[in-house]
């Protein structure tokens, strides 16, 4: 019997060339790595190393320059140890570089490649290029998560989401990847520039069985039902995608309106990160296609419940060569999962380095914010905080009437406790909203101030 040929650029996962249904096949193939051995997942992700760094050498002289500069050598396999010896390269980097990142020759079964551009949420917003292999799998990832959580493809989904062409987009299926398989239910998109008041009547018109929205205009959603009534009687889950998830909104969506939140980590630059496990609650790394990391200050691998930078390696991506990339974002180590599957998990997505707060002696931790206790001294809907200097934050406000001074005194104290620092409190007061992001982001906190 003869071996199928694989698809060139392709050792890890085996997937057919020419195979006339792709995701079928890789989504195959993913069910049955998914709860293999994690020793085969570890030697599959060592495979793939190895072929993707032929690649790079050959068509990337920017690559081939970094594994020299390293004291690495071009010719000889690029394994798993080999790997930690290459210092991971941020955001400015891979900014500086521009087009010499993009390999001078993709496989042509790997066929377009297209232009993607990071929103800049961090402030150096960065390029790359990713093929239809990277699509591919960032749709069996999709899919993936649907099968997961047993999602019924027939619902009615309703999305909110950045960047639409036009504010409200109706069509008569979800779209890929649920429509590459077969039918589908009738999909909503609405922009995220619709404002709560009008989207709330909407949804509650369109009564969605599932809705896939940014953790930010959740909150206002919520907030909005939890003064006004009413909800979405329909809804059987929420599904959350480009900021941090706080238990806190959690907990809101729960009792607003009686649902789980099921979270996704994710970027553009490579597609679906990470998948909430829907035994456990933690997130399940996409190791099929990426090398994830998670990395202390020395630069050492994390252990579980530790937390630390992550740094990834997309093993497929042809065309831009996105190799130990330090993507700004800080995470912690999950334990093995009960659940049956043996992918490498994440317990939590912290957030970027930015949203942290910088303390006056040069120290940094996340904020625990309990915003809702601004809520129990004055009428404050939206909250925010922004460290503008080292001994100053910026609280960023939505009220329902003005606050007296006392009520000022009050709420500063409650941030003071939290971030556990006398900062001095400067109020800053918004109609309705607080403003969004790049890319339609909200950061509960930020800081801008460097020293």
């Amino acid at each position: 019997m003869s071996v199928p040929a694989l698809l060139p650029g392709m050792a890890w996962p085996a997937l057919p060339a020419n195979s006339p249904l792709p995701l079928a096949a890789l989504l195959e193939q993913l069910e049955a790595l998914e709860r293999a051995p994690l020793a085969a997942l570890v030697s599959g992700q060592e495979r793939q190393l190895a072929l993707l760094n032929q690649h790079l050498v050959a068509h990337s002289p920017w690559h081939r320059q970094r594994l020299l500069d390293a004291g690495l050598d071009p010719a000889a396999p690029l394994t798993l140890a080999t790997l930690a010896h290459l210092p991971p390269i941020d955001r400015r980097e891979l900014q500086a570089a521009g087009a010499a990142l993009r390999c001078a020759q993709v496989p042509r079964s790997h066929l377009p490649v297209g232009e993607t551009s990071t929103s800049g949420s961090s402030g150096v917003p960065v390029t790359v290029w990713r093929s239809a292999l990277n699509q591919l799998f960032w749709l069996a990832y999709t899919m993936r998560e649907h099968r997961w959580w047993q999602r019924d493809v027939n619902g009615r989904l309703a999305i909110i989401r950045a960047g639409l062409p036009q504010e409200r987009i109706q069509q008569d299926n979800w779209g890929p990847p649920a429509s590459l398989l077969g039918p589908s239910g009738p999909a909503h998109a609405f922009s995220i520039s619709v404002d709560t008041v009008t989207l709330a009547g909407e949804l509650a018109e369109l009564d969605p069985h599932y809705l896939l929205i940014y953790p930010a205009a959740l909150a206002d959603l919520v907030r909005h039902f939890r003064q006004h009534g009413g909800g979405l009687a329909g809804l059987r889950e929420v599904r959350t995608i480009g900021e941090t998830l706080s238990n806190e909104l959690r907990n809101a969506a729960r009792e607003v309106l009686g649902v789980e939140i099921v979270d996704c980590y994710s970027s553009q630059e490579f597609g679906v990160i990470a998948v909430q496990c829907p035994h456990s609650g933690l997130y399940h790394l996409m190791a099929e296609n990426l090398i994830v990391e998670v990395l202390n200050d020395e630069g050492q691998p994390c252990r579980p419940g530790e937390s630390g930078k992550v740094v990834i390696t997309d093993l497929h991506n042809l065309a831009t060569p996105l190799v130990r990339y330090a993507v700004g974002d800080h995470a912690e180590v999950g334990p093995p999962c009960s659940c049956g599957r043996h992918l490498p998990t994440l317990r939590r997505v912290l957030g970027r380095t930015r949203n942290m707060v910088l303390y006056p002696d040069g120290s940094r931790r996340w904020p625990l914010l309990d915003f809702h206790l601004h809520r129990e001294v004055a009428p404050v809907q939206q909250s925010q905080l922004v460290q503008h200097a080292a001994e100053a934050i910026e609280a960023r406000l939505v009220v329902e009437r003005p606050l007296t001074a006392s009520e000022e005194a009050a709420i500063a104290e409650i941030i003071c406790d939290a971030l556990g620092h006398p900062f001095h409190i400067e109020f800053r007061y918004f109609a309705e909203r607080l403003p969004l992001g790049s890319g339609g982001k909200f950061e509960e906190f930020m800081r801008t101030y460097q020293p």
